[in-house]
């Protein structure tokens, strides 16, 4: 469906979990606590909301968390959502810990493409950040993803200070493998407030001068805002995702489904509609699918980051808590 601004929404992103094995410094702090279990959506109650979502005319699905994969059960949920009549694609956004133990299953649902979230090829470096060993151990299953023929995304965050002098390392991935690396603007929201990030308009000029025969792609290579460049001699693609300062709002076509049952129409805004309350205190699907699809109708038109809020509060929430 259409939202009131003319944006086609037919992306649901669903967060399975807040909890997560890497504790991230710009997204998860040591001590966070989790969500009770019983205030986590249970999967069928995703499931009947995936399906009323595809009656409102989402088709993809991003699975994430926390990290998905910790959450007991997640291999089987996919398989379900894939045999959805909605479901046209169903992709996981991970940090590739525990990959290696799901991928033949992965690869047996059909899943459609893993994002394999990387910043760094240093091993101490990695540790800093994620505050986890297992630096090798991400890069080994994003190999193994290849060998299996899964669509591989590297997901890559990098920091002032931290991780930007290995650029062209990451850069390079997708030279030697076949993976698309996008350099993700870090987002103010929760502990990424703390970092300085790096956008396409900081990044494009490095890579001009060392490849200055890049093209750009106008091919879309999924279902977000990634803007793509080709370097000759490269099997994949380098990507940029600026959430801040290369605002997409205007082609927005994603909502999020956060662990703790929120609808959220934008990741700025703290408002949301509760479907966990109404699937818990015996709402009908038609009741459920009509409160959605009022919901999107209200999808806010931009965020403001960095601006005034005009639609609502911002979100207090951590980025864990919402969802990847």
């Amino acid at each position: 469906m259409k939202d009131s601004y003319g944006r086609e929404i037919d992306y649901l992103r669903i967060s399975v979990t807040d909890r997560c094995n890497l504790r991230c410094r710009y997204c998860m702090p040591e001590d966070i606590p989790s969500t009770p279990h019983q205030e986590i959506l249970r999967f069928e109650e995703i499931l009947q909301i995936c399906r009323l979502a595809g009656e409102l005319g989402i088709r993809k699905f991003k699975v994430t968390g926390g990290e998905p994969l910790v959450r007991k059960g997640c291999i089987d949920f996919l398989r379900e959502l894939k045999t959805l009549p909605c479901t046209e694609q169903v992709t996981l956004t991970t940090n590739g810990m525990l990959l290696s133990e799901y991928l033949p299953a992965l690869k047996e649902l059909g899943i459609d493409g893993i994002n394999i979230s990387l910043d760094t090829l240093n091993p101490k470096t990695f540790e800093q950040i994620t505050r986890h060993t297992g630096q090798e151990q991400v890069l080994e299953n994003i190999l193994k993803c290849q060998e299996l023929g899964i669509r591989t995304k590297v997901n890559s965050v990098l920091l002032e200070g931290v991780n930007d002098n290995e650029f062209f390392d990451l850069v390079h991935l997708a030279k030697d493998y076949a993976v698309d690396v996008r350099f993700i603007e870090i987002m103010p929201i929760g502990f990424g407030k703390d970092y300085h990030g790096y956008n396409k308009e900081k990044l494009l000029p490095r890579i001009s001068a060392v490849y200055p025969d890049y093209q750009s792609v106008s091919d879309k290579r999924g279902n977000g805002p990634a803007n793509y460049i080709k370097i000759p001699g490269f099997l994949g693609c380098i990507g940029f995702i600026d959430a801040v300062h290369g605002k997409f709002c205007n082609q927005c076509n994603r909502i999020r489904l956060t662990a703790d049952g929120i609808l959220k129409l934008c990741l700025y805004y703290e408002n949301g509609l509760n479907l966990k309350e109404l699937l818990r205190t015996g709402a009908s699907p038609a009741d459920i699918r009509c409160a959605m699809e009022t919901a999107i109708l209200g999808k806010p038109s931009e965020h403001r980051f960095h601006q005034s809020a005009l639609e609502g509060k911002p979100e207090l929430r951590k980025m864990s808590q919402i969802g990847g």
